[in-house]
Order: C-alpha cells, then structure tokens, then sequence
C-alpha cells in the first residue's frame, strides 16, 4: 500500500479518478492523497457529482501516470466522513483546506479511503513491475 500512496502522492500529485455515472464512465482529476491511519484517503465535497455517484457506487478506478509508470487501482472508495481525526489529517496536510470551506463542522467536506484496492504498476510497454493488494 506505501507504495501506491507514494505513487500517487509524490510521483505524480495528480490522480484520475473514475467512477459509475448511471451507466457511463466519468473521470476526473483529484488531487494528493493522505495516508492516515494506514489507509489512503481522498477528499471531496459531497456536492460534487463525484460524491453522488460513489454514494450509488463506491466502485472507482484510481490511475496516475508519471512519465515513465503509471498506476492503475480498481477499489472500492469508503465514506468516512464521521471520522473527524480523518477530516483534521487532511486540514493539517494542506493549508488551503479552511479558505476553500472545508471545515470540521462543514456537512458537505467528505472524506473517503480506499479499500479492497487491486493496484498495478505498469512502464508504458504495460510490462507489470509491481501489483498490490490491501
């Protein structure tokens, strides 16, 4: 799993993340992860039409690319917006958080992690250096 999370945090800041939208694909980019209590987690805001098809379909796809690998994650996206220690990590990691509205006390500041992830770690060639499950 560490090594996914600094995939995606470090080699490439930048994730695409897809999901279900009815019964077509929709994908977007999103930004650093944070690991927090051995899990990788993401935030959105559950205005978002992101949020609304996970909450339909938590199933997404993860993929990232840093020039020379990219990473593919085929997991499940858990909504953990109760966990208030979940919500402070993620204020503390990034210092824009509070200026753009996500406060603790904010209904729509969501917060997801990543579960029964399949990942791939691929050259362009699609020659697999790596796979992981967690």
């Amino acid at each position: 799993m560490k090594e996914v999370y600094e995939f995606l945090k470090v080699r490439t800041q930048i994730n695409y993340v897809a999901t279900v939208n009815g019964d077509l694909p929709s994908n977007r980019p999103f930004g650093d992860p944070v690991l927090f209590d051995n899990k990788i987690y993401v935030i959105t805001n559950k205005q978002k039409n992101v949020s609304r098809q996970l909450s339909k379909n938590n199933h997404a796809c993860i993929v990232a690319c840093d020039g020379e690998e990219w990473v593919r994650v085929d997991c499940e996206l858990i909504d953990d917006s109760d966990n208030i220690e979940a919500k402070k990590a993620m204020m503390e990691e990034f210092d824009w958080m509070e200026e753009a509205g996500y406060t603790l006390d904010n209904p729509n500041f969501q917060v997801l992690y990543i579960a029964n992830a399949k990942a791939t770690i691929a050259d362009s060639d699609g020659n697999i250096s790596a796979t992981y499950e967690f």
